[in-house]
Parts: C-alpha cells; structure tokens; sequence
C-alpha cells in the first residue's frame, strides 16, 4: 500500500485505547506516522468522544481462498478478487493482514489439491506495487506437511516475498485439529462429496503421505522460515510433547492449540497462544476443541485470529473486553500483541513514530460499530 497520505491529520474529542489504560484526548499523524498523543484540542475533526484504537492485525485468515473460489470449482478472476478482499478487510478495521496461503498438495486424488500458492502471491504483490491495495499484506505460508509437494513448494519462495509467517500444519487424520474422526468425515464429506469408499481411500492415502515425507517436511519448513526471516508458528498443538517438539523448533506462535493442556505448556516454553475469533463468539469450536473462552478465562489467550470471519476480529476483542472488564488489555489482543510476535515493531499501538494505522469505533449497545479506518495515514473505509 504505497498511495500518499495527507500531510497532517488531526483527530479530537476522542477517547484513546493506549497502552493499559483509556484517555480522553487527541491524535495528530502526519504522512503515514502518527507525530503526537495529546490531550484535548481545540483544533481537529471532532470524533464525538468515539473510541480511537489502533489498526487491526490478522494472522491467519482463509478470507483470500474464499474470493478466489467462491464456490467449489470456480475459479474468480484473482486481482478483482485480491482487490475484493483487500476492500474487505478494510472495512472491518483490519489495516494489517498476513494472507494465508497454503503450501503442499495432494495431486491426483479424489478431492485432493493442486498448487496455487506461487501464482496467487505473485498477483498479490504486482497489485501491491502497483499502490491497488488499501491494506498493508504479507504472506503466511500454511505448510502442509500431510502432501505430496511441500518441499517444492516452498523453494519456490524468497525473502523478497514478504513471507512473514510460515506454520507448520499436520491434518493427517485421527490426530490435531481432528481427533475425532467423525467430525473430520462430516467435514470432508460434505464439502467434497465423497462416497463412503472414497472417504477410506482418502484417509489412507493421507496417512501414507504422512508416514513418507512428515519427517522431510517438517525439516524443510523449519529451514525454509530461517530463510526467509519469517515467524515460525505451529498449529494445532494438542499436547505437551507436540508442544514441546514446537518449542524444540525455535516456535513461538501457537495457532489454535486444541486443549487448554497445549496451551498452558505454550505459555510455560514462552510460545504466545492465537485463538480464532469465531470459536469465542460461537462459544466453542467448530471442531469440538477448546473453546477460546476458557482459555481467555484461564490467562492463557494472547491473540486473537478472524480465521474464517473478518468481521470477527473486532467483535471478538469487544467481547474480550467485557469477559476481562479491560478494554486495553483486549485491544492489545489483535493490534500490539500480533504485531510484537511477529516483529512489526512499527505499528500495533497509538504513539509518535509509529505507523498510523487507525480505527474510530463507536458503540450500538454491545456491538462495536466502525466510523472511520486510516491505513499509514490515508482513509481507507
């Protein structure tokens, strides 16, 4: 996102989500920094005491996939789908995203996958140079390490891609994400139509895969993260072995560890605890794991993901907010904290010299309502 910003800006009458604490006052950026936090003015576009907290920043969300195959076997045009989701995001206060794309594939097999990670960011960025987009975006390569393909893959990706995060994914059945195998065969019978046949095959046939190249493709995730400077995050930890092998790893970003075990062993190795938005919402998973609740209510949730809602990024750190009564603390779930894990020391809170990436919030009741979004500076939505 390379368009100009104004060349000041000035929000009053405003009340700041800083760091622990809410005051009454204003903000002023010029460019695409924030230059002052100060207290009431006379001078500036009055913000009707609304709530001024910095840009959201997503992790891990699926929010690309679903504009470039809409439904299943349609493939959308990828820049308007790009721009469409880029639109999107902005609109829901999200003004830094790490696009999930996954990485490993199971080629000729029913239902099975084929590679698109490649061509897509290479769309991705040409949009970006080209200042089409509204957002700041970099990659978070999902890294399959139940494929065919993986190690392929990922040589196929440098430093010059801004790969920001790169987690390892292990959803070899019967284990993880789906260690309930009922679940997981509803799942996949129903998004691809499989007969009961094909459903053994394709269980066994990831199995296979597993038992053939897990090894190999853990090593080349691992060393594909170094070089590209990207955080390393593992995914779907469901016990203090797993999360131990994480920690072994060098991780320190752990993206929806299915029990509350997983998760208090992370925050004993150091590992930050990601949970999806849509799981606290709902009240728990769609997979029959954890629920985010319980772990916000056990201390052990540091991040919080859209995943598969965007708009459930906001909604979520407001609902945190009421479960803690410290709208602060909830705030820093999805601006300073995914930005400190993730090294963007540049942006993540309201202060002089950083990014000026911005949300106005008001309140309807319970539901927090966006009035205005500023990406570096500009006004996006």
């Amino acid at each position: 996102m390379d368009m100009p910003a104004p060349a000041e800006t000035v929000l009053t009458n405003a009340r700041l989500v800083l760091d622990g604490e809410v005051v009454e006052g204003s903000v002023r950026f010029r460019g695409a920094e924030f230059t002052d936090v100060s207290g009431p003015s006379a001078h500036g576009e009055d913000m009707g005491g609304d709530l001024l907290i910095p840009g959201l920043i997503e992790l891990h969300t699926d929010n690309l996939e679903r504009h470039i195959q809409p439904r299943p076997r349609v493939d959308w045009p990828h820049d308007a789908a790009i721009l469409a989701h880029d639109g999107e995001l902005a609109s829901v206060g999200i003004t830094t995203v790490f696009d999930a794309m996954r990485v490993g594939s199971v080629p000729n097999e029913h239902g099975g996958y084929e590679p698109y990670a490649r061509g897509l960011a290479s769309e991705l960025m040409a949009l970006r140079r080209a200042g089409a987009l509204r957002i700041s975006h970099f990659l978070h390569l999902r890294a399959e390490v139940c494929s065919a393909t993986l190690a392929e893959e990922l040589e196929a990706f440098g430093p010059e891609d801004r790969v920001g995060i790169v987690s390892l994914m292990d959803h070899t059945p019967g284990q993880r994400q789906f260690r309930d195998m009922s679940k997981l065969k509803a799942y996949v019978q129903g998004k691809r139509n499989m007969t009961e046949a094909q459903w053994l095959e394709h269980v066994a046939n990831l199995k296979a895969l597993r038992e053939a190249h897990g090894e190999k493709h853990e090593a080349a995730t691992v060393a594909a993260a170094r070089q590209f400077g990207a955080v390393l995050a593992s995914h779907d930890d469901t016990t203090e072995d797993h999360v131990a092998t994480s920690a072994g790893y060098g991780i320190r970003l752990a993206e929806f560890p299915t029990t509350e075990e997983a998760a208090r062993a992370c925050h004993a190795h150091g590992i930050a605890v990601m949970m999806g938005a849509p799981n606290l919402i709902r009240g728990g998973s769609h997979s029959g794991n954890v629920a985010a609740e319980a772990l916000a209510n056990a201390g052990l949730l540091d991040i919080v993901s859209s995943d598969y809602v965007p708009s459930a990024l906001l909604t979520a750190c407001f609902r945190l907010a009421r479960l803690w009564d410290d709208l602060p603390r909830a705030v820093a779930t999805v601006t300073a904290t995914p930005a400190r894990a993730t090294g963007l020391a540049d942006r993540g809170r309201i202060a002089p010299g950083l990014k000026a990436d911005l949300l106005r919030v008001s309140l309807l009741g319970e539901t927090p309502v966006i009035r205005a979004v500023w990406s570096h500076g500009r006004r996006v939505a």
